[in-house]
């Protein structure tokens, strides 16, 4: 497509193109913010503060005792496995000044979803919250993980604090089974003064930074190869986006989703830190009680989140008594903006929510509306600086402008492709470097880009991506089932739900009985909430069942 139909809506501010050579990697981007924004807070959590002068020190002291205390070689693997505390981003920036690559995972994930994604990754250690380590524990023998990093939630928080928030969780609320594992290392003895100097290591711009998984539409989660060019790329990106409205070193963000999203990682915990941002980790955000009493001690200037989110804060009568005067960016992603959540948080805050659009495989940010309006609404907004946007048909020929065509994407951000998973590669980036995303769009006359469908039949939950081999490879284990297909239907409160159609093998199956084993199998989000008996599925003629058939019927 010619770059004009849409650089023409570019607000004069924002250049066309970036340098994406500023910077070589993105240790020299924390590096520089942590020496240009010295004593000002970097990262909050539940009134415990790190500054940029405590984050570079802890993260060099992590960096070194992964250098000298273990045996671990740049290159290698390290999986994260927190929530929002911390000691997420020390661990990041330690890992990678250390030069390993970090293997983000979800904290949620059931036994079988970890093992899956550490022998894939090829994670030789981990930094997991004690809340979680029972799970590890079940799978670790079939595993290559051999330095286990283990630390608690209020670790960080400093006397008394620390000792009453885990004595808490642990033995009032007790979200803290019991577990046994080997040869463990705290993580606050980590961070501490090693007792020796820190040996920096080079990092070339096309080292891999991140193996961020994503769903695959053949069932197993994939590796994407995210490597320091894609990372400084998008944050430069972003950066050149919102630039009329981000000061350096006077922003608070407020920070809810979670880090081990590649949404918040690079826009919260990688950009705004960049712009000396100080960013409020919010470890609960499911908590909106607890969420909006936390954003009452913030004089908050930029909020990032998902339409499920920004949905639930509007349905409490107690978020309309939040000060939102500081207020001045919010920003949507992972999943679409629904107009009357946009409209409402508006009137409610004052401040526009603005659609971003990406994936996981753009690191993730491709395209976006305009920050500081707030009139368009239920677009993607524009493909951001040195980054380009085609529609396409079945065929990879660009289609007539007003018409539906799958997006491909050419940028600085597109992923290097799927860990030793070539032919996946090969399936979705073209030879002369065409991302092809899946998803359907139109080119309005305004000049904005509207999603309209999806080629994939990827789910989407509350922003997280379920794919429906996964879902269905778990439920068809379940004993009694035959069959078994999985879409996507409407929900209010997540955009999308998981819906499962089942022939049974057994006539005793029941709802109960797929249910307990999804949970024991499942994260929480992949799990199915509508189950439909069937005696048979809809299939083509040679025997593959029909989801598009399905998705028909429940659109009726």
């Amino acid at each position: 497509m010619d770059k004009n139909l849409w650089l023409k809506n570019y607000p004069p501010s924002i250049p066309h193109e970036i340098n994406t050579h500023t910077f070589n990697n993105v240790v020299e981007v924390f590096e520089q913010s942590c020496k240009k924004f010295s004593g000002l807070p970097a990262f909050e959590n539940m009134g415990a503060i790190l500054t940029y002068d405590d984050l570079e020190r802890k993260a060099t002291n992590f960096a070194t005792y992964l250098q000298t205390k273990t045996d671990l070689k740049p290159g290698d693997k390290i999986a994260l496995q927190m929530p929002n505390i911390l000691q997420y981003p020390i661990a990041i920036y330690g890992a990678m000044k250390a030069g390993l690559i970090i293997v983000n995972t979800n904290p949620l994930y059931t036994p079988r979803e970890m093992e899956h994604q550490f022998n894939d990754s090829d994670a030789k250690a981990i930094v997991i919250v004690a809340n979680f380590a029972s799970s590890l524990q079940e799978i670790l023998p079939r595993t290559k993980i051999k330095h286990i990093i283990l630390t608690e939630i209020g670790d960080l928080m400093g006397f008394p604090k620390k000792h009453i928030v885990n004595f808490v969780l642990k033995y009032v609320k007790k979200m803290v089974p019991a577990y046994s594992l080997p040869n463990t290392i705290c993580f606050s003895d980590t961070v501490a003064d090693q007792g020796t100097a820190f040996k920096p290591v080079k990092i070339q711009a096309d080292d891999t930074a991140f193996l961020q998984y994503t769903g695959g539409t053949t069932g197993v989660s994939k590796g994407a190869v995210l490597n320091h060019y894609n990372i400084v790329a998008n944050m430069e990106q972003m950066n050149a986006w919102m630039q009329s409205g981000v000061v350096e070193g006077k922003e608070t963000i407020i920070t809810p989703l979670p880090l081990y999203h590649i949404f918040s990682l690079t826009v919260n915990c990688m950009g705004f830190i960049s712009k000396g941002g100080k960013n409020v980790l919010i470890t609960n955000p499911r908590d909106i009680p607890g969420f909006i009493k936390e954003l009452k001690k913030q004089k908050f200037t930029i909020l990032t989140g998902v339409n499920t989110l920004f949905n639930g804060l509007l349905n409490n009568e107690e978020f309309k008594t939040v000060d939102f005067s500081h207020l001045k960016i919010t920003v949507g992603g992972a999943m679409a903006i629904q107009r009357q959540v946009a409209e409402r948080w508006k009137l409610v805050t004052n401040c526009p929510l603005t659609e971003g659009y990406g994936l996981t495989e753009t690191s993730p940010a491709a395209s976006a509306n305009p920050v500081l309006k707030g009139e368009i609404i239920g677009t993607i907004g524009l493909p951001l600086p040195s980054t380009e946007f085609m529609l396409a048909d079945d065929d990879g020929v660009e289609v007539l402008r007003g018409e539906p065509g799958e997006i491909w994407i050419k940028g600085p951000q597109v992923m290097q492709g799927y860990y030793n998973r070539p032919d996946e590669t090969a399936k979705v980036i073209t030879p002369d470097g065409w991302l092809k995303t899946g998803d359907v769009a139109i080119f309005t006359d305004d000049g904005f880009f509207k999603i309209v469908d999806r080629k994939k039949d990827m789910i989407i939950v509350s922003g997280f991506n379920v794919y429906p081999n996964e879902v269905e490879d778990v439920v068809s284990a379940c004993p009694g089932v035959l069959e078994v297909a999985a879409v996507g239907v409407p929900d209010d409160k997540s955009s999308e739900a998981v819906k499962i159609f089942v022939v049974k093998k057994d006539p005793n199956l029941t709802e109960t009985d797929i249910m307990k084993y999804c949970r024991e199998n499942l994260t929480g989000y992949k799990i199915p909430k509508h189950i439909e008996f069937r005696t048979e599925l809809p299939k083509t003629n040679v025997g593959k069942i029909l989801r598009r058939a399905l998705r028909d019927e429940v659109k009726k």
